[in-house]
């Protein structure tokens, strides 16, 4: 790339004013976790949406961001003030296959400084190319950028860990996918940070040194707690374990589908990360998948808890040279601690599955409750979401008399518990969403933004945002997928 190529980091006014503060303590890791390297620029970069309660809860003045530096910003032409840009290195196992990555179209600005105090990522997403692009354009199309800003947005008002979407860019430029010409766009990304299983397996890779310094790292970053344990590597595994044990909790409860659970989509973070082929499921299988590559279904959404227990095993594998100095024992210390998921992954789901039945208290019987009620919905094809919502707004039960005979049981299990009914109903209600990103939905906002119309993605956000809202009435927005309309697919976007 020539100089005169390279985004300008030279302040305008505006920018001193935007409230920019940028630090860089990944970039003091090893030189083999990143890669020095500017965003490429764009021909008419232009802010289609913007995140204004995430700015401003960033320390960012959202006024100076929806003006003319934002958009240069946002699409890469030009640094905010403080930037100093890289792409980071990792691995990762891509539908169980194991390739050295690396960030082949995102490039991180740095890592903005709170009002509060927090530290997290601002990341360009469809930036340009990388060291890392493997014969990609390194740019992403409008769409799912646009997808990833209602999935993300709408998880974090779930109350579901995630990185966020502070804004969507776009580029003026065209993106060629198997479709043809696509509008590009560039989507910048707000995370606790971009620590992935697979960056450790890229250490693990090449340096014990390096690996010892990221494990540092790592704990100083995310789980201070733990960084002056005996062990400090087993303390981060176990950390890491509940975290995603609790994670994958909160998204079965949901019935969100993330469908591309390779190791480099992991976060060490314990957020969601990667919005590529996700969606959430209308009708309860636990065999569905949506995205079009997984033709076996690896990634489905019943299979979610066990492959995170697969991608910690890989964690796990990254970290044995750091867990003890022999071999057999580093091993022990693992298949003890991963021995630990499965309970943590059925504690944090039956609890939240308790919440979503109104359940306060405890009894041996209730996870046989609960899973007569998944094996109705799957042999009814109920709506999942639906179901739960019909159940916390107490109406009568269905003329199903498998499902009344279950009522009537649910019903003698409330009664056995000290809460009052009302009790009840407010958790239901505080743990059922009404709305959910409806697949037919998102994809219809998703064509007329194409086309340059943002009111249906707009209204679609501002329900979204108020996910557990019984007041509101939006009823088109709690329909599943017309009959007939199966097969719903979703793709990667590069």
């Amino acid at each position: 790339m020539s100089e005169s190529a390279h985004p300008s980091s030279v302040p305008s006014a505006s920018a001193s004013a935007a409230g920019w503060r940028l630090e860089h303590s990944y970039a003091r890791l090893p030189q083999l976790f990143h890669y020095a390297i500017a965003p490429t620029p764009v021909r008419a970069p232009r802010v289609v949406i913007l995140n204004r309660r995430l700015a401003e809860s960033l320390g960012l003045s959202a006024d100076a961001l929806a003006g003319s530096d934002g958009a240069e910003w946002f699409a890469g032409n030009r640094l905010p003030p403080g930037a100093s840009p890289l792409a980071q290195a990792y691995a990762g196992h891509q539908y169980g296959h194991f390739t050295m990555l690396g960030d082949g179209r995102a490039i991180l600005l740095g890592e903005q400084i709170t009002p509060a105090g927090a530290r997290v990522d601002i990341q360009l997403k469809g930036s340009g190319p990388t060291p890392f692009s493997r014969n990609g354009d390194g740019r992403a199309a409008l769409g799912p950028m646009l997808r990833e800003y209602i999935i993300s947005e709408a998880m974090h008002a779930l109350g579901i860990p995630t990185t966020r979407s502070l804004a969507v860019a776009a580029t003026g430029e065209e993106v060629w996918r198997q479709d043809g010409p696509l509008p590009g766009a560039v989507l910048t990304r707000v995370a606790a940070s971009h620590i992935r299983v697979g960056t450790f397996q890229w250490a693990a890779q090449n340096d014990e040194a390096a690996l010892r310094a990221l494990v540092d790292y790592t704990l100083r970053r995310h789980y201070p707690e733990s960084a002056e344990a005996e062990n400090p590597p087993l303390a981060l595994l176990e950390a890491v374990i509940e975290r995603q044990a609790a994670l994958i909790a909160q998204w079965m409860r949901v019935g969100f589908v993330h469908g591309v659970m390779n190791t480099d989509n992991m976060a060490l973070s314990g957020e969601t990360i990667d919005y590529g082929p996700c969606a959430f499921i209308d009708a309860y299988d636990p065999a569905t998948v949506f995205s079009s590559i997984d033709r076996r279904g690896r990634y489905a959404f019943g299979n979610q808890p066990a492959i995170a227990q697969w991608n910690l095993t890989r964690l796990a594998e990254a970290l044995l040279p750091v867990l003890h100095s022999e071999e057999q024992p580093a091993i022990a210390l693992a298949e003890a601690t991963l021995g630990k998921f499965t309970d943590r992954f059925q504690h944090h789901w039956l609890a939240g599955m308790r919440k979503k039945l109104g359940l306060f208290t405890e009894e041996p019987e209730d996870a046989t409750l609960i899973k007569n009620l998944l094996e109705w919905m799957h042999r009814t094809k109920a709506d999942y979401t639906n179901t739960f919502a019909a159940l916390a707004e107490d109406g009568p039960p269905p003329e199903d008399e498998e499902f009344i005979r279950w009522h009537q049981s649910w019903t003698e299990r409330l009664s056995r518990q000290p809460q009052s009914a009302a009790e009840s109903v407010q958790l239901r209600r505080a743990s059922n969403p009404v709305f959910i990103p409806r697949n037919h939905l998102v994809e219809a906002a998703l064509t007329a933004a194409q086309q340059g119309d943002l009111g249906p993605l707009e209204r679609l956000l501002e329900v979204l945002t108020s996910p557990y809202d019984y007041t509101r009435t939006a009823p088109e927005c709690r329909l599943p997928a017309p009959a007939g309309d199966t097969g719903y697919k979703t793709y990667c976007g590069t």
